[in-house]
């Protein structure tokens, strides 16, 4: 059953993503179970979800909507999730239940993902071949069911296979600051969530 239940805004820190990705295991059946599971909850409040992550013990169920995810949502909504993971428990022993907003920068898993960021920096590392891993930074062009296309930076247009991909990415490009006096940039956190939440509760 999950406990302790947290709820969190977008995150935005990519130094804190990249390390968690590095220790970062998913059991595919798993996911796609509670996938299930979630998706009539997200879906009746007129939300999306964008993925289900496990991490040892921590399960993250990432949502989002057309214009972003609130606190009174994201607080709403875990309640939900745990009632019904509690119910249906579909993972064995403790573990901690994250539901979030995916942040302007998100994880790009499966075909979908690059499907909808088209057009859109990425990052992409390979995993390893015979020339050992590749990175690739630039603007993803085109995707499929199979391969995405992405415009390197450095070497053009590159055709990847999702089969290759180790781990991937969106980047979000900042603004340049704006001049003193001048009008004041939209803060890219605001669709999502704009002050991150921070509440622990307990599900019997």
């Amino acid at each position: 059953m999950p406990t302790p239940l947290s709820v969190s805004g977008p995150r935005c820190d990519v130094t804190n993503a990249l390390l968690a990705d590095e220790e970062r295991t998913i059991d595919m059946a798993e996911t796609d179970e509670i996938s299930e599971l979630v998706r009539p909850l997200v879906e009746a409040m007129d939300l999306q979800l964008y993925d289900v992550e496990r991490n040892g013990k921590v399960l993250a169920v990432l949502v989002d909507g057309p214009d972003g995810v609130n606190s009174d949502s994201l607080t709403s909504l875990s309640r939900q999730v745990a009632m019904a993971l509690d119910e249906a428990d579909p993972i064995p022993g403790n573990y901690t239940l994250e539901v979030s907003s995916p942040g302007v920068e998100r994880r790009l898993r499966r075909p979908d993902h690059f499907a909808a960021s088209v057009g859109q920096r990425a990052t992409v590392r390979t995993l390893p071949g015979p020339d050992g891993r590749q990175r690739y930074t630039g603007l993803i062009v085109t995707a499929d069911d199979q391969a995405f296309t992405i415009a390197d930076d450095e070497q053009g247009q590159i055709s990847v296979p999702f089969s290759n991909v180790e781990k991937a990415r969106t980047v979000f490009e900042w603004g340049p600051a704006p001049k003193p006096g001048g009008p004041k940039q939209a803060n890219p956190q605001s669709k999502s969530s704009p002050n991150p939440v921070n509440k622990k509760g307990h599900t019997s």
